[in-house]
């Protein structure tokens, strides 16, 4: 897989926080779907990779949701082993939304390794080419306390956010979690969506925006990560190679 940092957990398990990979896309301009792209052969597709990042940032099991090319990214998905699941989409040429509902709908109904039901989830693109274990890590921890005054890095929408807070989460302070990572102020992935705003994303995730809508409307946190990424998306073999 990646280098060693990679492949063990940075910042321990978010208990009952589950990664949600965004991986159902047909990829035209990167000349067939994102999930099954290798930057060089013996390298791991790119949904291998985001599942990986995941683990090692701390997601309590990942969940991925595939549309085109279901089985072939299904056969690589299953194949690794750990507590990895797939969730289709049968209307992924929607786009983003419906990826995002699907997932969301299938994890109100599911339950992961005897832990009982998911308090949040952690959501990312499969594009994301130099997303590291330490930015899902970073918006992995302890949720502050939303404060439009002090925020070093401010909301656009403006909602902006204090994150000095040592204590983990309740159950219900997880589940009440909205936060998104930035990238130089710009908002972008992984985003971690506590239980209680699902039914909200569901209801207004629509077309490429995924969750956009919910959060523009919704108090939030944001994550400054641009000292750990760029946060940009890969949508051609041009600008994969250009993020190596």
């Amino acid at each position: 897989m990646q280098s060693g940092s990679h492949a063990a957990a940075v910042h321990g398990r978010a208990t009952h926080v589950r990664g949600l990979v965004l991986a159902a896309g047909a990829g035209r301009r990167m000349g067939g779907p994102k999930a099954l792209v290798r930057r060089h052969p013996g390298d791991p597709t790119l949904v291998e990779r985001a599942i990986t990042l995941l683990h090692a940032g701390g997601c309590a099991g990942i969940t991925v949701v595939v549309g085109a090319a279901a089985q072939e990214v299904t056969a690589i998905v299953t194949a690794l082993g750990r507590d990895v699941d797939v969730v289709s989409c049968p209307d992924w040429h929607e786009g983003m939304g419906a990826s995002l509902r699907a997932g969301l709908t299938a994890l109100t109904r599911s339950t992961h390794e005897g832990e009982g039901c998911v308090d949040a989830v952690l959501v990312t693109l499969v594009d994301l080419p130099d997303l590291t274990p330490e930015v899902v890590a970073r918006v992995l921890d302890t949720p502050g306390h939303v404060d439009n005054a002090h925020s070093p890095h401010p909301d656009p929408d403006e909602h902006a956010v204090d994150l000095h807070q040592t204590s983990g989460p309740t159950i219900p302070e997880l589940r009440a979690t909205l936060r998104r990572a930035a990238y130089d102020g710009v908002p972008g992935h992984p985003a971690l969506i506590g239980r209680d705003h699902w039914e909200g994303v569901i209801a207004t995730a629509v077309g490429d925006h995924g969750a956009r809508h919910y959060y523009r409307a919704h108090p939030h946190e944001l994550v400054e990560c641009g000292d750990l990424a760029t946060g940009r998306d890969a949508d051609t073999p041009d600008e994969l190679d250009s993020s190596r």
